[in-house]
């Protein structure tokens, strides 16, 4: 099996659902997954959830720019690199972001690492913080 396509295949999967139905990425994570958010630890498939459907808005929409993927470790588990732009409702411009997950040979999702990244815009610097 090609890793790129199945990380591409991933990255699909897991943003249309992120946009369109947060409370079903659940099943993707197990008790000893981790989510790094924007500086802060979850653990457990309970504990991302809730900081997944939690965070202060409803609707968005992931636009992905790149997906870079490296097969790691003996059992088959990968390390996926994502970047793009996240778009929130009554935003003009659109949030930068990277993110980088490790999924097992499963596709169950051990640790997840999220940030936004502050832009420049007409000059001026406008920063983001989601957490």
């Amino acid at each position: 099996m090609d890793p790129d396509a199945v990380a591409k295949a991933f990255v699909e999967h897991y943003y249309s659902t992120f946009d369109t139905n947060r409370a079903g990425l659940a099943n993707l994570y197990q008790e000893s997954s981790m989510l790094h958010f924007e500086g802060q630890k979850y653990q457990g498939t309970q504990s991302i959830a809730s900081k997944l459907t939690g965070l202060p808005f409803q609707q968005c929409k992931h636009q992905i720019n790149t997906v870079d993927c490296q097969p790691s470790g003996p059992a088959g588990g990968m390390l996926v690199f994502v970047s793009g732009n996240l778009s929130l409702p009554g935003e003009q411009h659109a949030l930068k972001f990277s993110q980088v997950f490790f999924a097992a040979s499963s596709i169950n999702l051990f640790d997840i690492y999220f940030r936004t990244v502050s832009d420049c815009y007409n000059g001026g610097l406008c920063g983001y913080w989601l957490g």
